[in-house]
C-alpha cells in the first residue's frame, strides 16, 4: 500500500510539473509574437505540397530570389535592408523556408532535398523564369544543389559566407539520432527548445555570430529572430532537431563540379573561418569569385547592406 501510494503521488507530481511545463511552453509562443515583426500587408502565399510557403514580391525587372540562412530563428526578414533597392532593378522574391518565419512548420525530417524540391517547384510555379538567386549562409548548399537540380531555372548565385564543406559532409550518428528524438516530443523537446531560443541566446548569438560590431544588433532584430523561432507554436523545433542531428547535411563535392553557373561568394572577414570556407568551394569550383567584405561578420546584409548591395550590383552586371 505504501508504495502503491509513492507511486500515485510520483505520477500526480509528474503530471502537474508535465501541465506545467506545457502552459509554459504555450506563454512563450504566445508572448514572443506579441510584436508580430514578421507579418506583412502584401505578403503571398504559395500552397505547396508539404505546406504554404509565405512570400513577398517586388518590383520589376530580372527575377531574384532571396534565400535566408537555414536556421530555427531564420525568416525573409534577412533581407529588409536590402529588399526595396534591388526591387528598382529587379523582381525581387523574398521566401520564408519550410520551417521558418511565417511559413508552415510541419513535424518531419528536414533534409537539403526537401528544400531543393521546394526551391526548384517555387520557382518553376511562382516565379515561372529562369532566375538570379542570393542565398545566405547554410542555405548555400539548398542553392547550389538546386543549380543542380534543374539547370534552366536557375542562372547566376551569389553565396554570403556558406557553410563549410566538411561539416556538410557529415552523417547522422546514434547519438544525433537520439537527441533529435529527444527534442521531438512533445513537451519536454518543446521546453529545451525554448530554453535554448530564449531572446537572451538568440542576442547572444546574434553579437558574438551574426554581428561585427555589437551595436548594430538592434532590439527589433532580435525580437524578429525571436519570433521567427516561436512563430507557429514554436514548431522550428522540428527544422532545429533536423539541423542538430546532421539530416539537412549532404556532401556537395560533386555539385560543385558539374556545376557550369556562374557563382560568386561574398566572405566576411570578421569570422576568419568564412574566408577559408570561401577557399574551400574555389579549390573545387575555380571559376568561383571570391569577394572579400571588412568589418562584417555573418549577416553583412543586415549590418552592412550599402557595401553588400554594391557588390551585388558589380558582379550581376558582369554577366547582363
Amino acid at each position: 500500500m505504501k508504495l502503491a501510494k509513492k507511486l500515485i503521488t510520483l505520477a500526480s507530481i509528474g503530471g502537474l510539473s508535465l501541465t506545467v511545463i506545457h502552459f509554459i511552453n504555450k506563454f512563450i509562443s504566445y508572448s514572443s509574437t506579441l510584436d508580430d515583426l514578421l507579418s506583412e500587408d502584401d505578403e503571398k502565399t504559395y500552397n505547396w505540397r508539404f505546406g504554404d510557403i509565405f512570400y513577398t514580391k517586388e518590383g520589376e525587372g530580372k527575377p531574384l530570389l532571396l534565400i535566408h540562412d537555414l536556421t530555427s530563428c531564420s525568416s525573409r526578414y534577412e533581407w529588409n535592408q536590402l529588399r526595396k533597392d534591388l526591387s528598382k532593378e529587379y523582381t525581387v522574391y523574398t521566401i520564408d523556408l519550410l520551417g521558418c518565419g511565417r511559413s508552415d512548420k510541419p513535424n518531419l525530417t528536414y533534409t537539403n532535398f526537401l528544400y531543393v524540391q521546394l526551391i526548384c517547384d517555387f520557382i518553376k510555379n511562382v516565379i515561372k523564369d529562369k532566375t538570379d538567386m542570393i542565398v545566405s549562409g547554410n542555405a548555400g548548399s539548398i542553392g547550389l544543389m538546386s543549380a543542380l537540380n534543374d539547370d534552366s531555372i536557375i542562372n547566376q548565385i551569389i553565396l554570403i559566407n556558406p557553410q563549410n564543406l566538411e561539416e556538410l559532409s557529415k552523417i547522422p550518428t546514434k547519438r544525433a539520432k537520439t537527441a533529435k528524438f529527444i527534442l521531438d516530443m512533445p513537451i519536454i523537446g518543446t521546453m529545451i527548445y525554448n530554453i535554448i531560443h530564449s531572446k537572451e541566446n538568440i542576442s547572444a548569438q546574434l553579437i558574438t555570430e551574426g554581428f561585427y560590431n555589437p551595436a548594430n544588433v538592434s532590439e527589433d532584430i532580435v525580437k524578429a529572430y525571436y519570433e521567427a523561432a516561436h512563430n507557429n507554436h514554436g514548431y522550428s523545433k522540428y527544422l532545429f532537431s533536423s539541423i542538430q542531428s546532421q539530416y539537412m547535411n549532404a556532401n556537395i563535392l560533386h555539385c560543385l563540379r558539374k556545376l557550369d553557373n556562374s557563382i560568386y561568394i561574398l566572405a566576411s572577414d570578421g569570422d576568419p573561418e568564412n574566408l577559408a570556407n570561401a577557399k574551400t568551394y574555389k579549390d573545387i569550383m575555380p571559376s568561383i569569385e571570391i569577394i572579400e567584405l571588412s568589418n562584417v561578420k555573418q549577416l553583412p546584409h543586415l549590418e552592412s547592406p550599402v557595401k553588400v548591395l554594391e557588390q551585388i550590383k558589380i558582379l550581376f552586371a558582369e554577366k547582363m
